[in-house]
C-alpha cells in the first residue's frame, strides 16, 4: 500500500473512531474479572494498581491465596502506605496446607477484610486477588460476595482473578478476560521466578 493510500485509510479509521468516541461520555466504577488458565490475572491487577497510584489515587488489596510468599508486588507497594494497602491473608495453595478449616478460616478474614475495603469510599480500586479460588472451592457463597461488590461506592473499581470464575461473577462484570495458556516454562522444567511470577 502507498503513502497516499494509506493515509486515507487512516483518515477514515479515524473518523469512525471519532464517532464512536463522540458517544462515549459515561463513567462509573467496573467490576473487572481476569479468570482463566493462563498466566497474567494477578500481574494485569498490579498493572491497574500502578496506574491508579500514579494518578493518586487510593487502592486496596486482599490476596486470598498468597501467604508467607516474598513478592515483588508486596515489597513495592508496601512503600506507599498513603495510598495502598495491601493484605496477604491467605496460607497458601489447598495442597500445601492440606487442612481445609485452617484455608476456610483464612478465606473468611480475606473476605471480612474484602468487605471493610468494598465499603471504603477513599479507595477508587479494590483488588481481590484469586477471590475464584475461594469460591470454587466452596469456602463461601458466592452471592453475598456479589452483593458486597454490588453495594461498593459508585466510583470504586473491582478487579477479582483467580481461575474458574463462577458463571455468576462473569455474569455481574462490566469487563471479563480469559487468560489462555498457550506456552508456559513450567512445563519445560522452569520454575517460578522472582519478578515474573512472584
Amino acid at each position: 500500500m502507498n503513502d497516499e493510500l494509506h493515509a486515507a485509510k487512516m483518515r477514515r479509521i479515524k473518523e469512525a473512531r471519532d464517532r464512536m468516541m463522540a458517544e462515549k461520555f459515561g463513567e462509573k466504577g467496573l467490576l473487572i474479572v481476569h479468570t482463566g488458565k493462563g498466566k497474567g490475572k494477578s500481574s494485569s491487577a498490579f498493572g491497574m494498581v500502578m496506574r491508579c497510584l500514579g494518578h493518586g489515587m487510593k487502592v486496596g488489596i486482599v490476596q486470598f491465596v498468597k501467604g508467607a510468599w516474598d513478592t515483588g508486588e508486596a515489597r513495592l507497594l508496601k512503600r506507599f502506605p498513603e495510598l495502598c494497602e495491601i493484605q496477604t491473608l491467605g496460607e497458601g495453595f489447598t495442597w500445601e496446607t492440606q487442612d481445609k478449616a485452617r484455608d476456610i478460616a483464612a478465606a473468611e478474614r480475606a473476605w471480612a477484610e474484602s468487605r471493610r475495603m468494598l465499603a471504603d469510599e477513599s479507595l477508587r480500586m479494590v483488588v481481590l486477588d484469586e477471590l475464584n479460588i475461594a469460591l470454587r472451592n466452596g469456602y463461601f457463597p458466592v452471592e453475598p460476595v456479589l452483593e458486597a461488590i454490588a453495594a461498593r461506592p459508585p466510583m470504586q473499581h473491582c478487579v477479582v482473578t483467580g481461575r474458574n470464575a463462577p458463571q455468576e461473577m462473569i455474569d455481574a462484570a462490566d469487563l471479563a478476560t480469559e487468560m489462555t495458556l498457550l506456552k508456559h516454562p513450567f512445563r519445560d522444567g522452569i520454575k517460578a521466578q522472582a519478578g515474573v511470577e512472584f
